[in-house]
């Protein structure tokens, strides 16, 4: 058995005791955030922590296919509630970058390019990127902004839990789907999901999931949720992927980062919360979901949380895309500011 499959084991393992260890502690949310900080704990005591793409492929579809089980009728008629919360969220995005890059470069010196794009609000693999093509630190912008997917993913349901909802329920009450309706519709969303990534759609197989799912409901072609035994692995590995991106971080980038990175997301909950709180005040929308849409965490992450929640799946779908869309403008016009990679630049990377 050669090293990737045992580590893809013990990651998958280390998953599961994560989660057993949570519900048995009492953790909100414990398919997802057990796995996290299990998995996490085990990549800084050394474990090269690899979940297998068809496994991160399958994660992806299902949570997809559990949010788009939660849409009806009822649901889609507060659409007209949003654009309000859209323009809450793009200010959220804007105080969040301004502030942590402002904290960066005050009080851990970090270089402009390096600030910025640690600062990013979510939209990590398009962070990652845009690193590339300048002078800024790529393993520090790693580990801040992978500590703020998982401090999030942490933190959030324990202030949802705060605030008397129930955040101990795996998976969706109600009728389910058959295991043959479940297999059938995975293939026909992992075929969608596929064309979606064509076309460069953000979060493609967890979008393709989702608007597969909400067609056939909406259209009752399919009825149910997915069942536990689907929803609750997918949790599962959802918590081991947010785990693994610190698999091979170095102790002097943890040192240096992890402070910024616990620093700058406690910034962003607080922002959150504040812009959370005001908007409830002018529309008639739960807190909690307010508080997962609008949470800089991962798109797949808090899509997960939102299954595990039972907040609507539309509404925070919605708002992490424009968020995506936001930050896809707002970094490389703020790089651009600060003097970044110009066409014939040796750092600027491939055209």
């Amino acid at each position: 058995m050669n090293n990737r499959i045992l580590n893809s084991i013990l990651t998958v393992f280390a998953g599961l005791a994560g989660l057993s260890g949570a519900w048995y502690v009492g953790f909100p949310a414990p398919a997802l955030t057990g796995p996290a900080l299990m998995v996490t704990l085990l990549c800084l005591a050394g474990l090269n922590a690899i979940v297998p793409n068809f496994l991160r492929n399958a994660c992806f579809v299902i949570i997809g296919l559990s949010m788009g089980t939660g849409v009806t009728p009822q649901v889609l008629e507060t659409a007209r509630e949003w654009p309000i919360s859209f323009v809450f969220l793009a200010a959220s995005i804007v105080v969040i970058f301004i502030g942590c890059k402002w904290m960066l470069q005050r009080y851990w010196k970090q270089d402009r390019p390096t600030a910025i794009l640690a600062s990013t609000p979510g939209h990590l693999s398009y962070v990652l990127g845009l690193s590339a093509t300048t002078k800024g630190d790529i393993p520090t912008i790693s580990i801040i902004q992978s500590t703020r997917v998982l401090a999030l993913t942490l933190l959030v349901p324990f202030a949802v839990s705060m605030l008397g909802y129930d955040t101990t329920q795996m998976g969706l009450p109600g009728a389910q789907m058959t295991p043959q309706i479940v297999a059938v519709s995975a293939l026909l969303a992992l075929g969608l999901g596929f064309l979606l990534n064509l076309v460069k759609v953000p979060a493609a197989l967890l979008l393709g999931g989702m608007l597969f799912s909400t067609l056939t409901h909406m259209s009752g072609l399919v009825e149910g949720h997915v069942p536990q035994w689907a929803a609750i692995p997918a949790f599962v590995i959802m918590g081991c992927l947010i785990g693994s991106r610190f698999a091979g971080a170095s102790l002097t980038t943890l040192r240096k980062a992890l402070g910024a990175g616990l620093a700058l997301t406690a910034v962003a909950l607080v922002v959150t919360i504040v812009f959370a709180v005001l908007l409830v005040q002018f529309v008639d929308l739960p807190l909690p979901q307010v508080l997962i849409a609008f949470a800089p965490g991962g798109v797949e992450s808090m899509a997960a949380m939102a299954v595990i929640m039972n907040a609507d799946p539309t509404f925070v779908a919605a708002h992490h895309v424009w968020r995506l869309v936001i930050l896809t403008f707002l970094a490389p016009i703020m790089l651009a500011r600060s003097g970044g990679p110009k066409n014939g630049d040796e750092d600027a990377g491939s055209p």
